[in-house]
């Protein structure tokens, strides 16, 4: 069995106190915004079930969100929108809101595990894990409440933008997106750099 803590043990030997895990949950879709999160977990935390949100159900996900929001020793969110996304590319946003969410915690961390194999300067010392929402418990915690946060939101785009599915796809460009995309056009919350194909643009 992995250990989940066995990063931030690592770490912990070097005498690292806070260390944040950070992920990110909507790099893909055709509309709304990237959104980011930074738990730090204490090192004796037991969270059953914590794991790489896309291996988790939705009603799972949403049992675990309190969970850790309440065992975290400090968590933080961060955005960057459709309009950022289209602006400074994709993955800009995707370290913008990172940057954010790392900002956001009510703690200052002194190490930071990044799920993916590559980051930016946050201005702590970091490492970069392949795969590590499934083998980092703080990184596992932060795809949760990065993968709830926005699906919510685009739940509430739902709302303000009917008729594309958001509900349903979180954004995402399955055949159904694609079909309201062709009806009704992009609405004020589509990533138009996502969209060259469709409609040209920059």
């Amino acid at each position: 069995m992995t250990d989940m803590f066995e990063f931030e043990k690592k770490y912990a030997t070097e005498g690292y106190k806070l260390i944040c895990g950070v992920d990110e949950a909507g790099r893909g879709p055709l509309a709304g915004p990237v959104c980011a999160a930074a738990v730090i977990l204490p090192m004796d935390v037991d969270i059953p079930g914590l794991n790489d949100s896309k291996k988790l159900s939705d009603k799972k996900r949403r049992e675990l969100f309190p969970v850790i929001c309440e065992k975290a020793i400090a968590y933080g969110i961060g955005f960057a929108d459709h309009k950022e996304i289209d602006e400074i590319n994709i993955l800009q946003a995707t370290y913008l809101a990172m940057e954010r969410a790392i900002a956001n915690l009510a703690v200052k961390p002194d190490f930071a595990l990044i799920d993916g194999n590559r980051a930016k300067d946050f201005g702590i010392p970091l490492e970069t894990i392949v795969g590590g929402d499934g083998r980092s418990a703080s990184i596992a915690a932060a795809s949760i409440l990065a993968k709830v946060t926005r699906d919510d939101y685009m739940l509430q785009a739902e709302n303000e933008y009917p008729g594309y599915g958001f509900g349903v796809h979180k954004g995402y460009g399955t055949k159904a997106h694609y079909a309201a995309l062709a009806e009704k056009g992009p609405c004020p919350i589509h990533r138009m750099t996502f969209l060259k194909k469709l409609y040209g643009t920059k």
